[in-house]
């Protein structure tokens, strides 16, 4: 069990930034707004899921995890809140979310289901954002000139994201959900993720007039599938996921532990 502190981010959305916010570079600025657009449908899904588990465990077993069950429903929610002015500016700036609702129609196909279906997502998914949590941690030139304010914001949420990695997990194996569902729910999670981030990037450059421009595509080889790339940093951890013996917990999390005891300025605690 996890204690999870809930965070309010002391970073001002209200503003607009820059078109290509991300040092000038369109495709990074294109693909990170692309992630953006996906988290408060998605973020919703997570909270409503794991409140679901929930209450579907028996006394003891749902007292040894509400603590961080509700501790990760007050991060989310203030992830869903941050990106949701996020994605406000986008949309001034132009930009049309159509991952949105492709995920809203795709997440309602699971209406009805056995809840343990929704937390098999949702682990599925939260293994994708710790991963991606990490290597922006540990790369931080990912965010190579971004516009200090929207670096800070990347930088807690992948922080956050990799504190609380384990909670859908522990709260699948809790309810009794069996190992084949869990690597199936990864493959499908994955398949999607990748289709839908890859048409909303390609969405976003579009409208920046950069699709076709050769330093996009050159950006956009390397910061994917460079040596350092996300694509080749992340397959190994990926493919962790589906070992018999996985547990989030084993790939780390130091990197978060550190921002955010080296970034307490950026923050304040809400509750714990």
């Amino acid at each position: 069990m996890s204690e999870l502190t809930v965070r309010r981010l002391l970073v001002d959305l209200e503003a607009p930034f820059d078109r290509r916010w991300a040092g000038g570079d369109a495709f990074r600025t294109a693909f990170f707004n692309a992630l953006s657009m996906s988290f408060p449908v998605g973020e919703q899904f997570f909270i409503d899921s794991v409140r679901a588990g929930l209450k579907r465990l028996p006394d003891g077993p749902r007292a040894a995890l509400a603590d961080e069950v509700q501790g990760f429903v007050g991060q989310e929610a203030t992830h869903r809140r941050i990106h949701a002015l996020f994605n406000a500016q986008l949309a001034a700036q132009g930009h049309v979310n159509t991952w949105e609702p492709r995920a809203l129609k795709r997440l309602r196909r699971l209406d009805g289901l056995d809840p343990r279906h929704h937390v098999a997502a949702t682990a599925a998914t939260e293994h994708l954002t710790a991963i991606l949590a990490e290597f922006l941690l540990a790369r931080p030139q990912a965010l190579e000139g971004a516009e200090p304010r929207l670096r800070t914001l990347w930088l807690w949420h992948a922080a956050e994201e990799s504190e609380h990695r384990s909670t859908a997990f522990d709260l699948y194996r809790a309810l009794g959900g069996n190992e084949r569902w869990r690597r199936r729910y990864m493959t499908i999670v994955t398949v999607n993720f990748v289709v839908d981030v890859l048409r909303q990037t390609a969405r976003n450059l579009r409208h920046d007039g950069r699709l076709w421009a050769w330093d996009s595509w050159r950006s956009g080889a390397s910061f994917l599938l460079g040596r350092d790339g996300l694509l080749r940093v992340l397959r190994r951890p990926w493919r962790a996921y589906y070992a018999a013996d996985f547990h989030p917990r084993r790939q780390g999390g130091d990197l978060g532990e550190h921002w955010l005891r080296d970034n307490a300025a950026a923050f304040t605690t809400v509750a714990r």
